[in-house]
């Protein structure tokens, strides 16, 4: 799956790649469909005259008279909402910035930018082909009311009845309660929900273990998980658990870029993975050739499992390097919550 279409946008990164097409956007999406993949990714939020966006920030940041300001997607009007960043007219109204977790706040430059859009907007412009990963975007920082979710997730689901017609559909959420009622309000589509397996610790510790994440798809129905791979290979028992509980498991994370880890996953049982560099991974992937361990040759006397890539520049991955991945990871993503 493409995340956030052709990969999210990380404006402070010294890799181009990350800056390369506007993320969420109809171009990011069409681009990101050129490649092998099924699904893209996206996040949709409600404006506050119910018209579903795509959009993955809580705010917009914008500059007026020399000022960084902060507006909120879900109290802006549709019209005020696409009046930020290019317009289809070739115009550029209002400046668009980015806020990183650590505070920093980068002007949204990149190579190939593209309007804002609504999902009614991809469900026309988006190559019918690919499925659609809807996230369900709420702010983790808010308690919602039954009655809010609701009103918002019907406005989502009326948009995917009226444009979806056979393209597949997959909804998730981070929050519970998202999950829950969607799955509530209808049964055509799969419902996925969304966690950091304990690598970030919430105030809901429904959130807060893959263990948790079972729990929730067995008691509101759900069909399955979207973990942080980190999460996956630093309890890699829990997949065994999943999948006795008859529970499909999807990957996301910036590991997910290295081809090693996503063939790890593979092995382990993952079903799928959400990367940014839709390119380098969905190519190596496909080449993916299995090979017998007695026609294996060496130059370095190890014996080599898989070959990725194309023929003039494979890159091998040996079972020593699979075997030092299961068993460096975990320790790695053990100290970073420390």
């Amino acid at each position: 799956m493409g995340h956030r279409g052709f990969g999210m946008n990380m404006l402070q990164s010294p890799d181009e790649k990350m800056k390369s097409i506007k993320e969420n956007s109809i171009l990011s999406f069409n681009v990101a469909a050129d490649f092998p993949i099924d699904f893209v990714e996206f996040d949709v939020q409600v404006t506050r005259d119910g018209c579903p966006v795509i959009f993955h920030d809580n705010f917009i940041f914008t500059q007026e008279q020399g000022i960084i300001i902060e507006k909120r997607v879900t109290e802006m009007a549709l019209h005020e909402f696409i009046s930020y960043g290019p317009q289809k007219d070739g115009a550029n109204v209002n400046p668009m910035f980015r806020k990183t977790k650590d505070g920093r706040i980068f002007q949204w430059k990149v190579a190939k930018d593209d309007p804002l859009c609504t999902l009614k907007d991809a469900f026309v412009k988006v190559k019918r082909s690919k499925g659609f990963n809807i996230e369900l975007k709420f702010d983790d920082n808010i308690v919602y009311g039954e009655e809010e979710l609701r009103q918002t997730l019907e406005n989502i689901l009326k948009v995917v009845y009226e444009h979806a017609e056979n393209r597949p559909i997959i909804f998730s959420s981070f929050n519970p309660d998202a999950a829950r009622l969607i799955r509530n309000l209808q049964m055509s589509y799969p419902v996925f929900f969304l966690t950091n397996g304990g690598c970030e610790i919430y105030a809901d510790v429904r959130r807060n273990s893959l263990d948790e994440a079972i729990k929730i798809c067995k008691e509101c129905g759900l069909q399955g998980i979207v973990s942080e791979a980190k999460a996956i290979l630093r309890t890699p028992n829990a997949v065994t658990r999943i999948k006795d509980s008859k529970l499909s498991l999807i990957s996301y994370g910036q590991i997910n870029n290295n081809v090693e880890v996503v063939y790890l996953q593979y092995l382990m049982g993952v079903e799928g993975v959400i990367v940014d560099m839709v390119m380098e991974i969905s190519q190596a992937i496909a080449s993916i050739e299995v090979r017998n361990a007695e026609d294996d040759e060496q130059d370095d006397g190890r014996k080599c499992l898989i070959l990725l890539g194309e023929e003039s520049k494979k890159v091998r991955i040996s079972s020593d390097a699979i075997a030092f991945l299961t068993e460096f990871v975990p320790k790695t993503t053990l100290f970073v919550q420390q």
